[in-house]
């Protein structure tokens, strides 16, 4: 299908790729409400087989690995949300993985030029487009589906909307959703009775010994309803536990993105190197890091200092995006099995190359837990010449991680490295010497 070409509502195509990107886009602007992408696995029933069929921002990767959530992309004024789909891969028990949409702060009626697109993984060529023209009221979409139909893969374009948001499209296809608890309704006052009418109370009986009570089995732990909510830090509520939103276990994804302003100001656009000086900006994911036993170190590009994560210090840099051009940036994963093993960790953020500050930069932190609410926060505008970011502490509380909001931006003293700048703030006491990537 050519890009210039929408299905009508209800059309099929067929998917001849293995793999396929599945895109939600829409058009950024003043009053536009954020939307999320999210699909479920179905079974023939029409229904999940558990809440883990369930991929959206808070669950971003299924138990197979046929479906995971990336996260979202911003350029040239359009937002992107986006899902990979890996077909092959996708269990003999699903028949179709609905692909949908949710808005956080307003109705689709807000969200100018809605669209969804399947293209291949590989190749990039794009195989399906569905554009959705009549939105008003809904909070959430069901925008498509991919089937199968003979043994082959097709994408149908769906456009049916809801108006009780993500968790009314998610129970309505057998997820459980964990709801705010509600204090309970107070009792009406009990009406006056005449007291009853005294009759003699006969003595009792010699009282009988009742058998001891079976053993009792200790029941299965009840599986957790998936949680929708999502977690903004800011400077009034800059911290949180992980443990209260459910975060204790599994894979932590932290996640940097970002995007150059189009209005530059100051001495960049005034000697017109603004947008040269950003055209090749390098941005460097780290974290510094100290363990329960009082090791220390960092994880970072320079010197390929990667870490692991099933060994210490179960902290691993997904890669180094040294382009911008990434849909998902910098990535950086934290092992929440070892929790017990944490002390302290800072996230930070460097200029590798390419700018002079962070000065004209819209950039975004968000922390996924592969359970439990997702947590984000933007960072302010840069008015210092920091080179520099510190971005999130992250603290060891009796077993239980807090994460506090930093976007603090440091500026280094002359001659003085950016890692060792946030040493020297964080009180971590390392040797560095030079290093290269």
């Amino acid at each position: 299908m050519g890009a210039d070409m929408t299905m009508p509502k209800g059309s099929n195509v067929p998917v001849p790729a293995p793999a396929v990107r599945v895109e939600l886009g829409w058009s950024s602007g003043a009053g536009v409400p954020d939307a999320d992408a999210s699909a479920l696995l179905l079974a023939n029933s029409g229904k999940v087989r558990s809440d883990e069929d369930f991929i959206f921002y808070n669950q971003a990767v299924h138990a197979s690995g046929a479906v995971r959530h990336e996260g979202k992309k911003t350029e040239g004024g359009l937002v992107t949300d986006a899902l990979v789909v890996d077909l092959a891969r996708v269990e003999p028990a699903v028949e179709t993985v609905v692909l949908a949409a949710s808005t956080d702060g307003g109705a689709f009626g807000q969200v100018p030029g809605l669209f969804i697109r399947v293209v291949d993984a590989a190749s990039g060529a794009e195989i399906a487009r569905y554009d959705s023209e009549d939105a008003t009221v809904e909070t959430a979409f069901v925008l498509g589906e991919l089937y199968r139909r003979q043994g082959a893969w097709k994408f149908r374009a769906v456009g049916q909307g809801y108006r009780s948001g993500l968790e009314g499209l998610a129970t309505d296809y057998g997820i459980s959703v964990d709801e705010p608890q509600q204090a309970p309704p107070t009792p009406a006052p009990a009406a006056v009775q005449p007291p009853p009418t005294q009759t003699p109370t006969p003595a009792p009986a010699a009282p009988v010994q009742a058998p001891p009570p079976p053993p009792r089995t200790p029941a299965a732990p009840a599986a957790q309803p998936v949680r929708l909510s999502k977690v903004t830090l800011t400077k009034e509520a800059p911290s949180v536990s992980l443990t209260k939103q459910g975060g204790t276990s599994g894979a932590m994804r932290v996640n940097l993105n970002w995007e150059v302003r189009k209005q530059f100001k100051g001495w960049a656009s005034k000697l017109g190197r603004a947008v040269a000086m950003h055209a090749d900006l390098d941005l460097d994911l780290c974290a510094l890091y100290e363990l329960a036993d009082g090791r220390k170190g960092v994880v970072q590009a320079l010197g390929n200092a990667f870490g692991a994560l099933d060994q210490p210090p179960y902290l691993l840099l997904d890669g180094d995006d040294r382009t911008g051009a990434v849909a998902s940036g910098e990535n950086l994963t934290v092992n929440l099995d070892h929790i017990k093993d944490f002390k302290r960790i800072v996230i930070f953020v460097t200029i590798y190359e390419g700018a002079r500050s962070f000065a004209d930069l819209n950039a975004t932190v968000t922390l996924q837990p592969q359970h439990g609410a997702s947590i984000d926060f933007s960072l302010d505008e840069c008015t210092v010449p920091s080179t520099v970011c510190a971005l999130a502490l992250i603290t060891n509380n009796n077993g239980d991680l807090f994460v506090q909001r930093e976007a603090r931006y440091l500026v280094p003293e002359r001659g003085v490295s950016p890692q060792r700048t946030i040493d020297y703030a964080y009180g971590w006491g390392m040797n560095w010497t030079p290093g290269r990537k």
